[in-house]
């Protein structure tokens, strides 16, 4: 009788889970500069306004929501989701290129989230806005309830942020409200 490995065949250990969501890319130009762009991404005030059609009941985690360590706590619409609450902080703001989310949700916010915020110069004094996405669940029940959902449905929740997000900047429509500390 052969022994059993402590590894597959690709190297990664038996208790590795793959990420339920392959990381999910969106993108848009947008006809603004970029420094104006980074200024309205950094706040997270902000992002209630073109995420609302999936995410709800959204609050400041504290008074300053623009920066470094600002933060934000939501209800995740998710599909046959009962622990929908998440949320996530700014990690990294590296002005005007880059702004990282770190957060977390799902059932006793074991699911990892990481959400990466890139923008760059495009031709014609456009920026290019590319958000990129990826869970990381803690146990095999949180990554069957990721599968659930999937990556189409991140990528059609997204893909239609990133669109809000530029009808709210170029055309100022189809806004929706700021969040607040009280979420109200």
């Amino acid at each position: 009788m052969a022994s059993r490995s402590a590894a597959r065949p690709d190297g990664r250990p038996f208790t590795t889970l793959r990420p339920a969501v392959d990381p999910v890319v969106v993108s848009v130009n947008i006809a603004r500069p970029r420094a104006e762009l980074f200024a309205y991404l950094a706040d997270v005030a902000n992002h209630p306004e073109f995420k609302d059609h999936f995410l709800s009941d959204w609050h400041l985690t504290r008074e300053d929501s623009a920066g470094r360590g600002a933060g934000a706590r939501f209800r995740e619409r998710l599909p046959f989701n009962r622990f929908g609450w998440g949320d996530y902080t700014l990690v990294e703001v590296d002005p005007p290129y880059r702004i990282l989310e770190r957060g977390r949700s799902g059932k006793f916010n074991r699911v990892r989230a990481l959400g990466e915020w890139t923008l760059h110069d495009a031709p014609g004094g456009m920026t290019r806005v590319e958000y990129c996405y990826e869970t990381q669940p803690a146990k095999p029940s949180d990554r069957m309830m990721e599968l659930v959902a999937g990556r189409g449905w991140w990528k059609r929740k997204l893909s239609r942020s990133v669109r809000r997000l530029q009808a709210i900047l170029e055309e100022d429509r189809s806004r929706g409200r700021r969040a607040t500390i009280a979420a109200r």
